[in-house]
């Protein structure tokens, strides 16, 4: 099985300390935080398919063609047209997977939890939160099923939003994301199309740390440090 780890773009919010490297690499614990995100990923991932853009070599060099038993391939996205256009761009890469998982390179994750999401056909992986308005808020049924993604609401319908892990299916190559005002095309889009039409299952994980900020990394150490 495979996992598409979308780690293209430029950190902008945590400058300066992107400015040489890239948000991935910035170290929480002495490692990479996309090394503890490669620990969070089930043994049943074999192979990484890792979108690289901005200061791609500070990835490449580090990780090279195989990290921690998981052989890689590369993609690279030339131009900033967002996380959908990304996902898109593994497609070929995809061929042939019945279902994968697709994760961003910013957050600390549970690896149980991650591994839950693979009893699913299509899932993703939420927190339960005291502020949901920051985040894209997931709205489920009583079955667990997804029934809508609202991005950073005033008034959320629930405090479970999503965390950044989803597994999905051929079926999300089904939908073409519209172009948001930044110019860029977001997976979120094309996920919130395929809840319209496929059943998505909600997975409340167990620990979930986001990495936004440049003071988040002394708390991402904490945050590990006692888990």
């Amino acid at each position: 099985m495979k996992a598409v780890i979308l780690a293209a773009g430029e950190g902008v919010r945590m400058r300066p300390l992107t400015l040489n490297c890239h948000k991935s690499m910035l170290p929480v614990l002495g490692q990479p935080l996309l090394h503890h995100i490669w620990e969070s990923l089930p043994e049943k991932i074999a192979e990484i398919v890792l979108v690289v853009g901005y200061k791609r070599e500070t990835i490449q060099d580090h990780f090279g063609d195989e990290y921690l038993g998981k052989k890689i391939s590369y993609v690279v996205q030339e131009e900033k047209t967002g996380t959908g256009r990304a996902l898109q761009l593994c497609q070929s890469n995809l061929a042939g997977e019945s279902k994968f998982l697709v994760l961003y390179a910013d957050d600390l994750h549970h690896g149980p939890s991650i591994k839950k999401c693979l009893t699913h056909d299509r899932s993703i992986l939420v927190s339960r939160v005291a502020d949901p308005r920051r985040f894209g808020v997931v709205a489920t049924d009583r079955h667990g099923r997804v029934i809508e993604i609202e991005e950073k609401p005033e008034q959320p319908r629930s405090n479970l939003v999503a965390c950044g892990v989803y597994l999905l299916d051929q079926h999300i190559f089904d939908y073409e994301p519209a172009q948001a005002q930044s110019g860029e095309y977001y997976l979120t889009d094309m996920i919130k199309q395929l809840i319209r039409e496929q059943e998505v299952f909600a997975v409340e994980t167990e620990f979930w740390h986001p990495v936004g900020y440049p003071q988040d990394l002394a708390m991402a150490e904490l945050a590990l440090r006692s888990k």
